[in-house]
């Protein structure tokens, strides 16, 4: 490994079927005004929504609700939530749901406090919080963001069409989160198939950059095989409840800065897929997985030596009597293939995206540096084209 890093993560995790019942011990460790962040409802009809009320109930806890986090929550919503969490002065938020519920409830943590206008300070300007941050705890019903053991949050601007990732610091972290499997069998298939790419496309973009031997990518290529493996599992059978936690664990420790250790990390999909979320309001995993294809043979040829890897580790492709193209070529095809499989989105035209808001989506794209080739806007207008 070359380079320096700091490892640090201080979120608790419970993990495992009946990890809700570590809920009540630890809210001894916090006030009793108690802000529930959840999504339209589906907590209601699957019983998560009860057994989080009986537990607050039963320590004494005063609960205001901010119902209704939008799969990719927008300033209005925050905006609405850090109102709730100032004139409630709240002493703890937890959000119940998937990575957008968590999102959300770290932007209201640090924005119900702050004087200043939170889309400017925090997601233009990229500041730090200079006011009181409420705690956030989690409650995980779906798998794939990872959202419950890192300090990100995506917020989208509906005005000016921006969806936009602040990562904050150790503040903003969950101070716990409870991931019980068992809480994402009610997912409907799509979005289940949705997160278990997340996951993987959260390996794919700190695996590929870089040039040196990194334990970080060894990490990666284990947990991007067992994503493959335990997702075509659960496929065959969704009663499959070892194959559903280890893709819950998957998704956890591919976003938690445990394989971003030492690498420059690319994120390009990530930053043309939720521009394209911020237009169409599409679920993101499906916006990841219609451009991953197009993006990657993009700019395979400067990265050549880790698709060759990546053919090999992850797909089992045999290189004996093939050239490094026809190997990488053959991994992604591998990787097609797979995507296929869990019914993807495989191309933005599907999404609603159409050829008139090509350049529109361009413009919102956020350029990154750590990839193997470095894009401009057209790099961008030409990838979409490739992936209608």
């Amino acid at each position: 490994m070359l380079g320096n890093f700091i490892y640090h993560n201080p979120t608790k995790i419970y993990f495992g079927e009946g990890s809700l019942r570590n809920l009540s011990p630890e809210l001894k460790n916090y006030g009793k005004r108690i802000m529930l962040i959840y999504g339209k409802g589906s907590i209601k009809k699957n019983g998560i929504y009860d057994q989080v009320m009986d537990a607050l109930k039963s320590n004494g806890c005063e609960v205001v609700e901010d119902p209704g986090v939008m799969p990719n929550p927008t300033l209005d919503k925050l905006m609405e939530g850090a109102r709730i969490a100032e004139d409630n002065d709240v002493d703890l938020i937890i959000a119940v749901g998937g990575g957008s519920c968590c999102d959300y409830a770290k932007a209201v943590a640090v924005s119900a406090h702050c004087d200043a206008d939170p889309w400017q300070k925090y997601y233009i300007n990229k500041e730090d919080p200079d006011c009181k941050i409420i705690p956030v705890a989690c409650i995980l019903t779906m798998a794939g963001t990872g959202s419950e053991m890192n300090a990100g949050s995506v917020i989208t601007n509906q005005a000016s069409k921006m969806k936009i990732t602040r990562i904050f610091g150790d503040y903003a972290m969950p101070k716990f989160s409870i991931l019980d499997p068992s809480f994402t069998k009610s997912l409907p298939k799509r979005q289940l198939n949705a997160g278990i790419y997340d996951t993987f496309n959260h390996l794919c973009e700190q695996y590929f950059s870089g040039e040196d031997d990194n334990v970080s990518d060894d990490i990666a290529e284990a947990l991007m095989r067992l994503v493959v493996r335990n997702s075509r599992t659960l496929m065959a059978d969704p009663d499959n409840d070892q194959a559903r936690s280890n893709l819950m664990w998957s998704a956890t420790l591919a976003l938690n800065t445990l394989t971003s250790r030492g690498k420059s990390t690319d994120w390009m999909i990530h930053m043309i897929g939720k521009a394209i979320g911020a237009y169409t309001d599409e679920t993101h995993g499906m916006t990841l997985s219609a451009v991953t294809l197009p993006y990657y043979r993009y700019i395979m040829d400067q990265g050549l030596h880790r698709f060759v890897r990546f053919a090999v580790n992850v797909w089992d492709v045999d290189p004996a009597g093939k050239t490094d193209k026809q190997t990488a070529d053959e991994g992604l095809a591998q990787l097609e293939s797979w995507m296929k499989e869990l019914e993807l989105a495989m191309d933005i035209g599907s999404l609603g995206v159409t050829e008139d808001m090509i350049d529109r989506i361009a413009d919102s794209t956020l350029l990154t540096k750590g990839g193997y080739r470095q894009l401009n806007r057209d790099d961008i207008v030409r990838i979409l084209h490739d992936s209608m």
